[in-house]
C-alpha cells in the first residue's frame, strides 16, 4: 500500500513573527516499488518531507498514512515504522556514531531484536553490498574518507532491510566511480527486495538515469509530479524554479536552437540516440 500524505504542513517559528511554512498542504502518494526522484532549489522543503515519511518530524497539519495506518496515531509503533522506512541522512556523521564501523552497522538490526547471528550476517551483508572492504571493519567510522562514510551510513540503514529506502544526496561530492557503483547498489538492493526507493539529489542526469517518478518540490509545496519524460519536457517551468535541465534536455534545445525538430520531451542518452539514428534511416 506505500506511504500516503494527506494536506501535510509542518511550521517553523509558531510562536515568532518569523513563521515558516517549510511544507504547505502537500498531498502524495507513493506505491510499493517505484524509483522516485525528489527534486528542488535549497530551501524548497524536501528534506524537510522525507524527515517526516518514517516519523522523524511530526507535521503541523495533516495526515500521514503508511501502509493505510496513521503514524501518529496514539498506539502506533513508530520504532516499527523505522525499521520498515530506513532514512540516509545527507551527511553521513549525522548517523555515525560507534567505536567502529561492524558495531555501527549492527545497531539498526539489533534494535530489531534479532538474535546476534542474524545481527552479524545482516551487518557484513549489507557492507559486501556497498563494497566496504572486510578489513576495515574495525575502524573507527570518524577515520573514514568522506566517500566510504556514505558507504558505511548506507550499509547501517539496509542492514534493517527496510521496505521503503529513504536518500538525501547519498552520491553527493562522489567521483563519477563512486556515483556509479551507489547508484547500482540501489538499484540492485531495490531489485532483490521489490524495494521502494525515494532519492533526494541535486543531479538531473542522476535523477534520469534511475528514477521512474519525478516529484518537483518548491516553496513547500508539490510543484510538479510525472515520469522524468514528463516533467524534463517543461524546459522552461524547470528552469523558472531554479532548477538545471539534464545534459541531453540542453542538448536538445541547442540542437532545436539550430533548427532541428526534436521533441523536448527527450532528456535521456539513448533516447537521442534512437531519435537521430531513426531520423537519418
Amino acid at each position: 500500500m506505500g506511504l500516503k500524505l494527506e494536506h501535510v504542513s509542518y511550521l517553523y517559528g509558531t510562536d515568532t513573527e518569523l513563521l515558516v511554512r517549510a511544507l504547505d498542504d502537500v498531498n502524495l502518494e507513493i506505491p510499493d516499488g517505484q524509483f522516485i526522484g525528489l527534486i528542488g532549489h535549497t530551501g524548497s522543503g524536501k528534506s524537510t518531507l522525507v524527515q517526516h515519511l518514517n516519523g522523524l518530524l511530526k507535521p503541523s497539519e495533516g495526515t500521514i498514512l503508511f501502509n493505510g495506518e496513521n503514524i501518529w496515531a496514539q498506539d502506533y509503533s513508530r520504532k516499527t515504522l523505522r525499521s520498515k522506512v530506513g532514512l540516509v541522512f545527507q551527511y553521513p556523521e549525522h548517523q555515525l556514531f560507534e567505536t567502529d564501523v561492524f558495531a555501527d552497522v549492527c545497531y539498526g538490526p539489533k534494535n530489531l531484536g534479532l538474535e546476534q547471528g542474524e545481527i552479524e550476517r545482516r551487518a557484513k551483508k549489507a557492507l559486501e553490498l556497498v563494497g566496504f572492504p572486510e578489513k576495515f571493519f574495525g575502524q573507527s567510522p570518524f577515520e573514514l574518507s568522506g566517500g566510504q562514510k556514505r558507504r558505511v551510513a548506507i550499509a547501517g540503514v539496509l542492514a534493517m532491510e527496510p521496505d521503503i529506502l529513504v536518500l538525501d544526496e547519498p552520491i553527493a561530492g562522489l567521483d563519477p566511480k563512486g556515483k556509479r557503483e551507489i547508484l547500482e547498489v540501489i538499484e540492485k538492493y531495490r531489485k532483490k527486495n521489490s524495494a521502494t526507493v525515494i532519492m533526494i539529489s541535486h543531479n538531473m542526469d542522476d535523477i534520469v538515469k534511475v528514477a521512474d517518478r519525478v516529484i518537483v518540490m518548491h516553496k513547500g509545496k508539490k510543484a510538479m509530479d510525472g515520469t522524468p519524460t514528463e516533467i524534463f519536457s517543461h524546459q522552461e517551468e524547470i528552469v523558472a524554479l531554479g532548477l538545471g535541465l539534464p545534459v541531453v534536455s540542453r542538448l536538445v534545445q541547442r540542437l532545436n536552437e539550430k533548427g532541428k525538430n526534436i521533441p523536448a520531451s527527450i532528456c535521456r542518452s539513448e533516447e537521442l540516440v534512437a531519435y537521430i539514428t531513426g531520423e537519418k534511416k
